[in-house]
């Protein structure tokens, strides 16, 4: 499943999900804050800047691999 990200920060290091349309940025505001999680849907498909989600998967499937 995947989830839209607010950040209560001005900026972020990991600019790629603000990129991608599924993270917004509110800095410390309030009104803001309150906003982007009553109101904020992404549109479009969720890139994988930082991998598939399976890296734990992977690993253990190496690791076996090599045990074995």
């Amino acid at each position: 499943m995947m989830l839209p990200c607010t950040t209560l920060r001005k900026e972020i290091e990991w600019v790629e999900t603000v990129k991608d349309g599924w993270n917004v940025l509110v800095g410390a505001d309030k009104d803001k804050t309150l906003h982007a999680v009553r109101t904020f849907e992404p549109d479009g498909e969720r890139g994988e800047s930082y991998g598939d989600g399976r890296a734990g998967e992977n690993i253990s499937r190496i690791i076996g691999e090599e045990l074995t």
